[in-house]
């Protein structure tokens, strides 16, 4: 390993693997200890954050809306029992908000829109000689949508998460999400969101308890039939805890990008979206993978240069620390090896043809191509969702879509001569897996 303290480049491969691209489960969690010594505060025992999510989640399931308030005191600080956001003041906030921002998040909607309505999507069904098979496709009943608040409000992610739902036909849509830091309201841009959007029913909680309360429903927040969206760890067991209960778009971990550059890359633009993907979180993953050390080693000095400029210095040095890089291969086809085997949630190639290589990407949320189509675009008005499988997950799961919000019914019409025809192979089956019934089901058909 080569470079400074800050921004590291691997040139032996073992030690990356062991390191920044060494993926982890959240089974691996290594709990702070100050987070233990809350739940002695909270619970009056240590708990594990399983544990402490479990609690809360069947403490919601239990106790509705008095259980929701509660873990709101507690947990983030709400005093205030109105769990609904009063419909009118969406409007008021779309309203307050500086035109400018109001304009990008309208240009983001109406683009976040136009990419979904585009995606195929319809029943279909074979009419054939023996009947009619087929598939029915509808929309999921209702849907949920977690939105991050906190330090870093995030207008861009209901966006992301509610209008694919929409163009997918999900007649009912809930938000639930956290106010800001300092127990003050929910942030007036995701108030304006919801309002661009046409959502109606946003709630002022958050947590493990907003997942609980959707999953299961309360007295003011009807239960769901999927809920998306990102969230902290706790959101994410509880989303793992109800999965069953409730369908989910998958367990979001800490946000990625996984860059492949070449020499010709410029490492001025590789430097800020690296930086641009560090800013999110400490357990963020910002990795460049390239052949040419000299490019690794502007693009460091870039890192620096440019980082001392940024307010969130502090959460990038985190991330840089932990799971963030530069890895020097032997050339970009095992770069590419590489970040199949990484999976990344963005896939961002910094390559003079890209096009050329794209065949080459087997597993990654987004492939973001060349230097202009920088992933920047694609957290804000791009048009494809930015909710994107991490974690590696993306080695099964995709990014949220329009087959994210419905579901799929076998159609079965088979006319008298096919249930004929069919039923002695039937028969056959059943009577190998010791089914009897099925076998004499099967064969009443033969002369009716």
């Amino acid at each position: 390993m080569t470079g400074g303290e800050r921004w590291r480049i691997f040139t032996d491969l073992d030690a990356a693997r062991g390191s920044i691209l060494k993926r982890y489960s959240l089974r691996d969690v290594d709990v702070p200890e100050a987070m233990l010594a809350r739940s002695v505060k909270l619970f009056g025992e240590r708990l594990a954050p399983e544990d402490a999510v479990r609690r809360i989640v069947n403490s919601v399931r239990q106790g509705g809306d008095d259980a929701l308030r509660e873990w709101n005191r507690k947990l983030d600080g709400i005093e205030r029992d109105e769990l609904l956001v009063a419909p009118d003041a969406l409007g008021a906030a779309l309203a307050a908000i500086p035109s400018d921002l109001r304009g990008a998040l309208e240009t983001a909607a109406e683009r976040i829109r136009a990419f979904h309505q585009k995606q195929p999507l319809h029943s279909w069904i074979d009419a054939g000689a023996e009947g009619s098979l087929g598939q029915l496709i509808r929309p999921v009943d209702s849907v949920g949508v977690y939105v991050p608040g906190g330090s870093a409000p995030l207008p861009s992610s209901l966006l992301m998460s509610v209008i694919p739902a929409q163009a997918a036909g999900v007649p009912e849509i809930s938000v639930c999400t956290p106010p800001g830091s300092g127990g003050g309201d929910i942030h007036p841009a995701i108030l304006a969101a919801a309002a661009i959007a046409g959502v109606e029913r946003v709630y002022r909680v958050g947590g493990a308890q907003a997942i609980a309360a959707m999953a299961y429903g309360t007295e003011s927040i009807p239960r769901v039939a999927t809920i998306v969206g990102a969230g902290n760890l706790f959101v994410t067991l509880a989303k793992q805890q109800v999965y069953g209960d409730v369908g989910i778009d998958g367990l979001l971990g800490p946000t990625e990008t996984l860059v492949i550059a070449d020499e010709a890359a410029d490492p001025v633009l590789a430097a800020a979206d690296l930086l641009a993907q560090a800013e999110h979180d400490v357990l963020a993953s910002a990795i460049l993978l390239t052949p040419s050390l000299e490019l690794a080693r502007a693009v460091g000095r870039e890192i620096e240069r440019q980082l001392a400029e940024l307010p969130r210095r502090d959460l990038i040095l985190g991330a840089m620390h932990n799971r963030s890089g530069t890895v020097i291969t032997r050339d970009l086809a095992q770069a590419f090896d590489l970040a199949n085997e990484y999976a990344a949630e963005h896939l961002c190639l910094l390559l003079n043809d890209p096009w050329s290589w794209l065949g080459k990407v087997r597993n990654a949320g987004g492939v973001f191509l060349g230097e202009h189509s920088y992933e920047v675009l694609g957290d804000y008005v791009a048009g494809p969702s930015h909710v994107m499988p991490t974690g590696g997950t993306a080695r099964f799961a995709s990014p949220l879509n329009l087959l994210s919000f419905v579901k799929v019914t076998s159609l079965f019409a088979l006319d008298a001569d096919a249930a004929r025809e069919l039923s002695a192979p039937a028969q056959v089956i059943a009577k190998a897996e010791s089914l009897d019934a099925h076998a004499a089901a099967a064969a009443l058909r033969e002369s009716r």
